[in-house]
């Protein structure tokens, strides 16, 4: 381990960030310097701009890619490498907010009958059925499910924090089917290749974008698509968006709020002021003949 990484790597302890958070700083810093064949510490900031550029030009990367890149490049100079250039040097690409996709549920349905592996058909249902994150389910362990209390405990969800959310009943029966099969011990869906450690995001990736092409979805399928359908669907049933906020984890109802110009039902459930309007009916136009 080189000097600068073992530095970096206490910055990210000192703040008490999430493990997710510290791995995905430290392979964004290791691309950067992979890129420009040097260490990070003889670079400025034209070798940052070129990079991102890059990401932009080369890579075609999403904003969020290319903020999640910024950010790690901005903590290893500005809280590793105590630099104050950053800020001035390096600008700050604009998020465009976009509504979340949005699985109907006969396309969710749909992708569960056609799945035929009892481990996935498992997962692929657990994501639709509690709206968690990718992350969040592949380090859900076995002791998280609490069926007395019919409870899930997320451990160290999004920013670090734990939170409990309802165990369908549903689930729990498929879980139970699953469980007989299986027999998880620790993980409760651990990896094929090495049983004591949790899938890797990459296969949960893979698996659900094979799962959509089976049913014949006509979009990427990928994990964040069953937690928008599930936020949506409970809105649609009449759930309301503080118990959606709890659910999902969000720490803004602004992020929650989002789900409510995506529920159809929502906004067919709202009257336009025109349907109020006592109008005489119109069977022709008075002036017929003459067009303006």
């Amino acid at each position: 381990m080189t000097p600068l990484r073992k530095r970096m790597i206490e910055e990210l302890q000192l703040r008490n960030l999430s493990p997710r958070t510290k791995e995905t700083y430290v392979s964004a810093v290791e691309r950067f310097a992979r890129y420009c064949h040097q260490s990070p510490e003889r670079l400025g900031p034209e070798q940052v701009r070129q990079y991102l550029l890059h990401l932009i030009n080369d890579h075609h990367a999403c904003t969020n890619t290319v903020l999640l890149q910024r950010a790690a490049l901005r903590f290893l100079y500005v809280s590793t490498l105590k630099q104050k250039w950053f800020d001035d040097e390096i600008a700050r690409p604009k998020r465009r907010r976009t509504l979340p996709g949005i699985l109907s549920v006969e396309e969710v349905t749909r992708i569960l009958d056609h799945t035929h592996n009892l481990k996935h058909w498992t997962m692929l249902a657990t994501f639709y059925a509690t709206g968690l994150r990718c992350n969040e389910l592949r380090h859900l362990k076995v002791a998280d499910l609490d069926s007395k209390r019919m409870a899930i405990h997320v451990r160290q969800g999004k920013g670090g924090i734990d939170r409990e959310i309802a165990l369908s009943p549903a689930l729990l029966q498929r879980l139970r089917v699953y469980f007989r099969w299986r027999r998880p011990v620790e993980w409760l869906f651990p990896s094929k290749q090495r049983p004591a450690e949790p899938l890797n995001d990459g296969t949960i990736r893979t698996l659900c974008r094979n799962a959509g092409e089976r049913a014949g979805i006509g979009r990427p399928v990928y994990p964040h698509l069953f937690r928008h359908a599930c936020a949506t669907h409970m809105l649609d049933a009449g759930a309301d968006l503080r118990t959606i906020q709890v659910l999902l984890g969000h720490a803004d109802i602004r992020t929650t709020a989002r789900y409510l110009h995506v529920s159809i039902q929502r906004l067919q459930a709202v009257r336009s002021p025109f349907d109020a309007l006592q109008l005489n009916p119109i069977e022709h136009s008075a002036d017929e003949g003459r067009q303006r």
